[in-house]
């Protein structure tokens, strides 16, 4: 979880809340809401890349399932391992 500090202790212990912020994000309160976030320029770049790489695999993931629906409803699909198996043999170049 994130650390939690409020505006007072940003204002009277900077120095703690922002050792706090070289490793996490730090939520900082007033009037004990949630008003700002603080967190390093390190913090913030991995961040962002991490939301990026998440976007891109949730895209790969719902693309993935999108063309898995589309060959269920055209009948492209298997019931069996051996059905599995025969198919992936139909599919395989043969070697003469």
């Amino acid at each position: 979880m994130e650390p939690i500090y409020s505006m007072t202790t940003l204002q009277r212990s900077p120095s703690k809340v922002k050792e706090a912020a070289r490793d996490s994000i730090v939520r900082i309160t007033e009037q004990g809401a949630g008003a700002f976030v603080f967190c390093s320029e390190e913090v913030f770049e991995r961040r962002i890349a991490q939301e990026r790489e998440d976007a891109a695999y949730e895209a790969r993931l719902t693309d993935a399932v999108g063309r898995g629906l589309a060959d269920i409803e055209a009948g492209r699909y298997v019931t069996s391992l051996d059905e599995a198996f025969a198919r992936a043999d139909e599919m395989r170049p043969h070697l003469a």
